[in-house]
């Protein structure tokens, strides 16, 4: 509203003028009220325009700062064409030119147009008098039964369980660019056959993940054919085992890592951790920070901000202290780590009133002992990162793909995005990684295993 407007209500009759004013009150009333609604975890599009802050200029030019070394994309190592571009005549005013004066280089990276390779394969039996029966090579480009090639297979599996590309835009890329036609349904069974192939390296991990001496495990939900499950992962610094259950109860984890835990385990406060024993474990603190923030937001009494402030320096004092282990002195961290354990210990022995400080208090009485084990341990962080990072694709994909419609889908998807994680994290090219894999176990079927997967 403008000044004028302003005045010229006011100039009104003393009715009109009041009832004006209050029709404006009431659009102020509804528009704060839809600003009330809008909270931090709104998503972006949801959130109407007019109440989105105005974006601020860029401030700064975009780059590395000044004295910082450039980054650029190298030059190629190998060049396959060569091409010279020369000029007859002027572009601008078409005189006629003699020869060139100056020239410089331009490397230009390109994928060219990729089209289906097709092989025939012809395949000789031959008769071994010792066993008595008709022996077959054994073709480890593709499938048993299987016309599409094992590298078409093995890409695609990957752009869709771990990039998260849908089934439907697998068929359109390849359709586009590839000029390869295949249906969902036979993307879809062809990686099956290939998760029953690979499933003895998927369980391979799975022991190593049971033996590992440092272990970080998290879940997070499912769904398979609408109903409701969980996606479990475990993960070490090489190896990434995902399993998706209908339970998210404590069988999961004594199955996988046994009743005993030989090793250290990072996880959260949730209670399936409970029930295995380790070697140690150690609960995660991001998720202890998370809780201070969440109680921020609706307890705002003196008895909590006190047991917050007391709670966030002891934590963040360990943290410190596990960062300067090195500089430190042998005798002198021992010292500093106890005064850490003794605070903590007179932290909880009071009496709290305040209902968050009770239940925190609580928490950390039960975990007492699994909070400090990153002070004692190389190579153990007081936080579940990693285990959340490799729920962050899956996370991803869930949105895409809706998930499962199968058991048979579930078992596929959890073998694949373990096998392909895993060569992620040791620093492996994921698809050349599982393609080496599969035409290892493929050729070292028997000719029964064969014609078992055939017939399955």
């Amino acid at each position: 509203m403008t000044r004028n407007e302003a005045i010229a209500i006011l100039e009104k009759p003393r009715r009109e003028a009041i009832k004006a004013i209050l029709n404006l009150a009431e659009k102020a009333e509804k528009y704060d009220q839809l600003c009330s609604d809008v909270s931090p975890t709104t998503p972006s599009g949801m959130t109407p325009v007019y109440l989105k802050p105005v974006a601020l200029k860029r401030k700064k030019k975009p780059g590395r700062k000044k004295g910082h070394q450039g980054v650029a994309r190298k030059t190629p190592q190998k060049v396959d064409n060569y091409e010279e571009h020369t000029l007859d005549r002027c572009d601008q005013c078409h005189t006629p030119l003699n020869k060139p004066v100056k020239d410089y280089k331009r490397y230009v990276e390109d994928i060219p147009p990729v089209l289906p390779k097709v092989t025939e394969h012809t395949v000789y039996g031959y008769w071994c008098p010792k066993c008595r029966k008709i022996v077959w090579p054994k073709i480890t480009q593709a499938l048993p039964n299987s016309m599409i090639g094992l590298r078409t297979v093995v890409y695609t599996a990957w752009l869709h369980y771990l990039i998260g590309v849908s089934v439907n835009n697998i068929v359109k890329v390849l359709a586009v660019f590839s000029s390869f036609t295949i249906t969902a349904g036979g993307l879809t069974l062809a990686w099956k056959n290939l998760a029953m192939t690979l499933e003895p390296f998927y369980r391979d991990i799975g022991q190593n993940i049971s033996k590992s001496a440092v272990l970080h495990a998290d879940e997070t939900g499912w769904r398979l054919n609408g109903k409701t499950h969980w996606l479990w992962c475990f993960a070490t610094s090489k190896f990434c085992y995902y399993i998706i259950t209908k339970s998210r109860g404590s069988p999961v984890v004594k199955d996988i890592l046994c009743a005993i835990f030989k090793g250290i385990l990072i996880c959260d406060f949730y209670g399936a951790y409970n029930k295995i024993s380790a070697l140690a474990k150690q609960r995660c603190f991001f998720h202890l920070f998370t809780e201070l923030v969440k109680v921020d937001k609706r307890n705002s009494s003196a008895a909590w901000k006190a047991f917050r402030k007391k709670l966030l320096r002891i934590l963040k004092d360990a943290i410190r202290l596990s960062e300067r282990k090195v500089q430190i002195k042998t005798a002198d961290y021992g010292g500093l780590k106890n005064k850490l354990e003794s605070r903590l210990s007179q932290l909880l022995k009071v009496p709290y009133k305040d209902k968050d400080a009770k239940r925190l208090t609580k928490r950390l009485k039960r975990h007492r002992e699994e909070l400090f084990t990153f002070l004692d341990y190389e190579g153990v962080s007081p936080y579940n990162n990693h285990a959340e990072q490799q729920m962050r694709k899956p996370v991803l994909t869930r949105k895409v793909s809706q998930q499962n419609r199968s058991e048979q889908g579930a078992k596929t998807q959890a073998i694949l995005m373990s096998l392909f994680r895993s060569a992620e994290l040791k620093g492996e090219n994921p698809v050349e990684t599982v393609l080496e894999a599969a035409q290892i176990e493929i050729g070292s079927e028997s000719q029964a295993d064969q014609n078992l997967k055939q017939a399955a």
